[in-house]
């Protein structure tokens, strides 16, 4: 870590003090970071050894070396992986790096400009090459495919997971992660928090739904050891997740810790089958779920925080090698158990967790750090521990970054948009929607300006309606908000009835429980109801009163809805099955 002189701290912090309050905070943080005290408190920094991350030596022995000289506070730093709000990393972000964190997180809320994306992650690893040991960041992203997709601006939205497990082939799997993967690369992202092996269990919940494959183990499996050779293909890391699963509840870990009251017999018949399939492909990482299982983990710990789960279930019984990474300790399923964040962290690294994973950037004199380097100094076991983990994570790093293809450390903006999107992915994704599309009943198929008579579109999102324009070029058109409120929806039912009037057949877009009143209002009305579920397909099984419904398991997906309407069109066979036993 870079020394300041006494005399040039000093200036510094008289100048930064007559800034006001403001100025205060960031001299107390520049005083923090750069405190010589804190340092030698942390241990003795070795001047005799100048081993680097780039030093010619097997990764086993180089990250224990590294290891062995790191203070206590660069072994903390390198098990952290913090987020940030805002188009670019504040300067707080810097100053962790400085620090030595060992991850950054990109949250969808970060990334209309893929470009500013891949700037900050050069400037990022530009910084983190500046350290002594000159360690490489890990940064990681959610694009999972589907709804779940952090890396926005022109990256593709592909089916997802359940439009994969409606074709059911394990090649529509390795190549949705090669595509999605090669996108999020050029960009400089090296991990991603994909596949979900969760299953679809609960079919009410609305945080795992069309993100699972399927209800069936073996399937999710192999599906995901299929997304995980891709990813990897693809020169991206994937994690899997959410340990032990996440399938069998309604409830999400955001707001509030979902509690599953199965057996451990039930678990391993279930939810754990998908992960043996992934580990005996050597899954390089995992994520821990925020979900509390009280009668295997007696104390209601959830997972994420339970030594029993990820020690002694994970590593010791089912032979797991890789990274663990826990979920956003920020959420109310890790908080509500823990007390506080910096309990939360303490728990979760004696849990057995690598990674620490924060939606947000802590300051830098935050109780999560300074809690838990003082119990550092004062507890040989928690140091053990938190060194066990700073050194899986560099071994990772080593095994990664000096692989045969790994993302750029400093991605260049200017040739991005060679490369996003993926062209070769365009063609492929639209190939496997129209594999995914299934026909929940078929009715008036194919519909015609003959036999549909007048036809209305209602539905939201521009691709329906211009690709039904293509097929039905009088069709008349009603459109209504994508993310229906109940103001919305009575909106809707006033001004929609009047103008269906005049109309034979409606072919209406479904995808969430607004739109599927919508939908209701014209049960008995005497009109051909055609139904495109663009979404849980659990929407559709409950409007099989209507003529026709068909499943595309895609949330605003333009391929799912090109597929969709090309299967009602009559213009290919709709062989997809649904990946899940109905209700």
């Amino acid at each position: 870590m870079k020394k300041y002189s006494f005399l040039v701290k000093t200036a510094i912090f008289t100048l930064l003090l007559g800034l006001g309050a403001g100025g205060l905070f960031f001299a107390q943080t520049f005083n923090l970071l750069n405190d010589d005290k804190v340092q030698e408190k942390s241990g003795e920094i070795s001047s005799s050894s100048n081993v680097t991350f780039w030093s010619d030596i097997p990764s086993d022995e180089l990250s224990r070396l590294i290891t062995d000289q790191m203070t206590n506070s660069e072994l903390l730093s390198q098990t952290f992986m913090f987020g940030w709000a805002g188009a670019e990393p504040p300067l707080l972000l810097h100053w962790w790096v400085e620090r030595g964190l060992g991850s950054i997180k990109v949250f969808g809320w970060n990334t209309d400009d893929i470009h500013t994306v891949a700037k900050s992650v050069a400037t990022m690893q530009h910084k983190s090459a500046e350290g002594r040991f000159q360690i490489p960041l890990f940064v990681a992203t959610d694009q999972e495919g589907g709804w779940v997709r952090h890396v926005k601006g022109d990256t593709t939205i592909a089916p997802g997971n359940m439009a994969i497990g409606a074709s059911g082939y394990p090649i529509d799997s390795w190549y949705s992660a090669y595509y999605i993967c090669r996108e999020i690369k050029i960009l400089g992202i090296n991990m991603n928090f994909a596949p979900t092996v969760d299953l679809f269990t609960n079919h009410d919940s609305t945080i795992i739904g069309t993100r699972a494959f399927g209800d069936d183990p073996d399937k999710a499996g192999i599906l995901g050891s299929a997304f995980l050779s891709g990813s990897q293909a693809a020169g991206v890391i994937p994690t899997v997740k959410h340990f032990p699963g996440h399938g069998d509840t309604s409830l999400d870990s955001h707001g509030k810790l979902p509690v599953i009251n199965v057996d451990f017999e039930t678990l391993k018949k279930r939810e754990l089958v998908p992960y043996m399939y992934l580990f005996k492909e050597g899954c390089p990482a995992l994520m821990s779920g925020h979900l509390s299982f009280p009668l295997i983990e007696k104390s209601g710990a959830p997972a994420s925080l339970s030594k029993y789960f990820l020690t002694e279930i994970l590593r010791n019984q089912m032979g797991y090698e890789g990274l663990i990474i826990t979920d956003d300790m920020a959420m109310v399923g890790a908080t509500s158990y823990a007390g506080s964040l910096s309990a939360a962290f303490k728990m979760a690294l004696e849990a057995g967790n690598d990674i620490i994973l924060s939606s947000s950037t802590p300051l830098l004199n935050e109780q999560l750090w300074v809690k838990n380097l003082d119990l550092m100094d004062r507890d040989d076991a928690f140091r053990n521990r938190v060194k066990d983990a700073a050194r899986r994570v560099i071994k990772a790093k080593l095994d990664y970054f000096k692989s045969e293809n790994p993302a750029p450390l400093y991605p260049n903006p200017e040739t991005i948009d060679e490369y996003v999107p993926d062209r070769e992915g365009e063609k492929f994704f639209l190939e496997q929607a129209c594999r995914s599309i299934t026909i929940e009943k078929k009715g008036t198929m194919p519909l015609t300006s003959a036999n549909g008579g007048r036809i209305l579109l209602c539905g939201s999102l521009p691709n329906f309606f211009s690709e039904a324009k293509k097929r039905w070029p009088e069709a008349g058109f009603f459109r209504f908000d994508y993310d229906l409120g109940p103001n919305g929806t009575q909106w809707v039912l006033d001004n929609l009835p009047p103008l269906a009037a005049g109309y034979d057949t409606l072919i209406i877009c479904v995808s969430s429980e607004n739109h599927a009143k919508v939908a209701e209002y014209f049960k008995r009305s005497g009109k051909r109801i055609i139904i495109l579920n663009t979404m849980s397909p659990t929407l559709g099984e409950r409007l099989d009163w209507a003529d026709t419904v068909l499943l595309g398991y895609s949330w605003r997906c333009d391929y799912s809805l090109t597929a969709m309407v090309g299967a009602l069109a009559g213009e290919f066979e709709a062989i997809g099955e649904k990946p899940y036993i109905g209700r």
